[in-house]
C-alpha cells in the first residue's frame, strides 16, 4: 500500500495519512473489542459483519460524526479493492464489504465571517513586531487566496510571484496546483514580508525557504496555523462589535472569501476554479448559504397582490356589538 497509494492512485500525503489513521483505529477496535491482536489478523477474518460493527463502534462509543464514519469506510473500501486480486478465495466476502453503503450525513450550514468581523480580526496582530507582521500576512493571505490550511503550510518562497501579474501557486488536493492572483494590499503585505525574511541567513536556496515558519525555521504546521488564528480570534472577541460566536477555523476564512466573491456577483464557475473544486456542485453550497442574497432576490421578485387597503375592523358595528356581548 505504501507504493500503491502514492504511485498508482497518486494520492497526496494527507490522504495517505487518513488511510493510516483509519487502519490504526481498526486495529485498535479489533484488539480491544474483538480480542484480536494485530498479529492474528488476516484477510480471512475480514467480514462484512466485522466492518459494520467497527463502524457502529466509531459512532456509538467514540462519538464520531457520520462524515468521519464514512471516511473510515472509504479507507476500508480502498484497501479491499487493492487486495481483491491478491486473495481470490475471499472475493465473495470482499464484495459484501464493498456493498456497505455510506451514511447520508446531514447538510451543515456554511459559516463565514462578515466583512466587519474580518476587519476586526485583521486589526489584532501587532505590526510593530516581526511576529505580528508575519501573523497578519498569514491571516490576510489565507483569506484572500481562499487557500486550504495545508496549502498555506506547504508554501515556499518560490510559490510567490510578485512581478506583474502577481500570483501565488497553491498545491492542493490530489497533487493539483492552481494559481491565485495577489492584489492590492495583500500583494504589498506579502512583498514586505518576503523582504524581511530574505535578510535572514538560510542554509538552503532562498526560493526553497518555507514562506511561514516557526522559531526553529520549520514550516508552520496545520495545528500551528490554527493556533495563531485561535489566538487572534480570542482577542477579537473582546471587541463588542465582533459578532461571530461560532468556532473560527482556517477553513472559515476560505468560506468567507467564497461568500465575499458570491456577494460581489462573481459567477459560481469562477469561484469554483478559484477554490480548486473539482465540480460546480461543491461550490453551489455557497449559493444556498447566503440568506441576505436570498432575501434580496425574493424582494426583487415579490409582487404584492393583496388589497392595498384593509378595512378597519373597529368600523364594523355588528362586530363591535358582538364583541361587547362577550363580556356580559
Amino acid at each position: 500500500m505504501s507504493k500503491y497509494l502514492p504511485g498508482e492512485e497518486n494520492l497526496s500525503t494527507n490522504t495517505i495519512a487518513v488511510y493510516r489513521d483509519s487502519f490504526k483505529l481498526f486495529l485498535k477496535y479489533c484488539n480491544e473489542q474483538q480480542k484480536l491482536p494485530p498479529n492474528r489478523i488476516s484477510l480471512s477474518i475480514l467480514t462484512r459483519e466485522l466492518v459494520v460493527d467497527f463502524l457502529d463502534w466509531i459512532e456509538s462509543e467514540r462519538g464520531c460524526a457520520v462524515a468521519t464514519r464514512n471516511q473510515r469506510l472509504s479507507s476500508i473500501h480502498g484497501f479491499i479493492k487493492f487486495v481483491q486480486a491478491e486473495s481470490p478465495d475471499d472475493l465473495y466476502e470482499f464484495t459484501r464489504i464493498l456493498g456497505i453503503p455510506s451514511k447520508k450525513a446531514p447538510k451543515t450550514i456554511v459559516q463565514y465571517l462578515t466583512e466587519d468581523d474580518l476587519k476586526i480580526l485583521f486589526d489584532q496582530p501587532d505590526t510593530q513586531t516581526k511576529q505580528g507582521r508575519r501573523d497578519l500576512t498569514l491571516l490576510v493571505l489565507m483569506y484572500d487566496s481562499a487557500a486550504r490550511v495545508q496549502e498555506i503550510s506547504d508554501l515556499r518562497v518560490k510559490d510567490i510571484r510578485l512581478s506583474s501579474p502577481a500570483v501565488i501557486t497553491l498545491h492542493g488536493k490530489g497533487r493539483k496546483t492552481r494559481q491565485v492572483p495577489l492584489l492590492g494590499k495583500t500583494k504589498q503585505l506579502v512583498s514586505d514580508y518576503i523582504d524581511s525574511i530574505e535578510k535572514l541567513v538560510w542554509g538552503v536556496a532562498f526560493s526553497e525557504v518555507p514562506l511561514f515558519f516557526n522559531q526553529r525555521r520549520q514550516p508552520l504546521t496545520r495545528w500551528g496555523i490554527s493556533h495563531i488564528l485561535d489566538k487572534y480570534v480570542a482577542i477579537a472577541r473582546a471587541n463588542s462589535d465582533f459578532s461571530t460566536r461560532f468556532p473560527v477555523t482556517p477553513h472559515i476564512l476560505r468560506h468567507s472569501k467564497a461568500m465575499g466573491m458570491l456577494k460581489a456577483n462573481v459567477p459560481l464557475i469562477y469561484i469554483r476554479d478559484f477554490l480548486g473544486h473539482v465540480g460546480i456542485s461543491t461550490t453551489e453550497v455557497y449559493a444556498r448559504a447566503d440568506n441576505d442574497m436570498k432575501r434580496r432576490s425574493l424582494e426583487m421578485a415579490h409582487r404584492d397582490l393583496s388589497p392595498q387597503e384593509m378595512p378597519d375592523w373597529e368600523d364594523d358595528d355588528n362586530l363591535m356589538e358582538w364583541l361587547s356581548g362577550l363580556c356580559k
